[in-house]
């Protein structure tokens, strides 16, 4: 008895075993482990759908992404895709898998930002930035491996014509001096290739990050001219991409020849773009299109490759 006592007692005084690894002691590293354990499981399951309104609709993560690319025609796409029946649309760009401070907030402040839908219908979000960005493809593809992504491009020289007069105009807005586009694309008389708007309109180099976690069937890409000039067929494609019933058609669109571009027509309802798009591009000179269209040959050859289908671009 006395032997089997002292035996207890051994067992209860014995040290742990100390791992071999060194325990995670830092909150950042055991917030990002929980993080990408989260992203893991929400991938095959979605564990938040917890507010279910009376009328069945909550919200939930997106079945699709628009991606970009910035001014390539995001905003028009999401508008008029939202003209579908089951289509769901966040009104505003997240910037969840792009920023640090949305990220570390977690997938359920991401389901917070995203409308109400019913069961039948597609979230769709749109952020442009997230196609440029190195950390995105991976962090959307731990969170919905089968995630279908629709990627808008337009011509890489007048994208980064869209991408200046953008800022431009905001600047001119707050009443600050910006300036002229000839400033940032002339660098020592030569074209300035560190300009970040060249830089964003470089595909193929982009794109190749993205298909490291996703495959060309489940990226999308709509052609932004197009789009433009004649958007039915492009949403059409669309359609078809997300699985949708044919709902959308051409007479849901009208050329407004005040705004010079397409504008929307719903139930009746007639809507434009907001004043910011289509705003006319500064004047450049040719020889300085010319280098902007000759610098971007190699580049959009290399991307028609990669993606096996070319544009009409310079």
């Amino acid at each position: 008895m006395a032997a089997f006592l002292l035996g207890a007692v051994l067992l209860i005084v014995q040290p742990q075993i100390v791992p071999s690894t060194p325990a995670i002691n830092s909150k950042a590293e055991t917030s990002q482990s929980v993080q990408r354990e989260l992203l893991k499981k929400t991938s095959q399951k979605n564990d938040f759908k917890e507010n279910i309104h009376s009328n069945g609709s909550c919200r939930q993560l997106p079945q699709t992404i628009i991606i970009g690319v910035r001014k390539g025609g995001t905003r028009a796409l999401l508008e008029m895709l939202s003209l579908h029946p089951d289509i769901a649309a966040a009104e505003t760009e997240v910037h969840f898998f792009d920023w640090e401070d949305h990220y570390r907030n977690g997938l359920q402040w991401y389901i917070n930002q995203m409308p109400l839908s019913y069961p039948h219908q597609i979230t769709v979000e749109k952020t442009p930035a997230y196609f440029t960005s190195p950390k995105v493809p991976e962090r959307v593809y731990n969170m919905n491996q089968s995630m279908r992504l629709l990627l808008i491009l337009r011509d890489p020289s007048e994208r980064v014509l869209s991408d200046y007069t953008q800022v431009f105009y905001n600047h001119m807005q707050k009443h600050k001096p910006y300036p002229s586009i000839e400033q940032f694309l002339i660098k020592d008389g030569e074209l300035n290739v560190d300009y970040k708007a060249i830089n964003r309109s470089l595909y193929y180099i982009h794109m190749q990050n993205w298909l490291k976690y996703f495959p060309l069937d489940c990226i999308h890409i709509v052609d932004g001219d197009k789009l433009i000039k004649d958007p039915f067929p492009e949403i059409e494609k669309v359609e078809r991409f997300l699985k949708l019933s044919p709902q959308i058609n051409a007479s849901n669109f009208y050329f407004n020849k005040t705004k010079g571009f397409y504008c929307l027509r719903d139930s009746g309802r007639e809507r434009c773009l907001h004043e910011s798009k289509g705003r006319a591009h500064p004047q450049v000179d040719t020889w300085l299109l010319e280098k902007l269209h000759e610098y971007f040959h190699e580049p959009n050859k290399k991307f028609f490759e990669l993606v096996g289908r070319t544009f009409d671009w310079h």
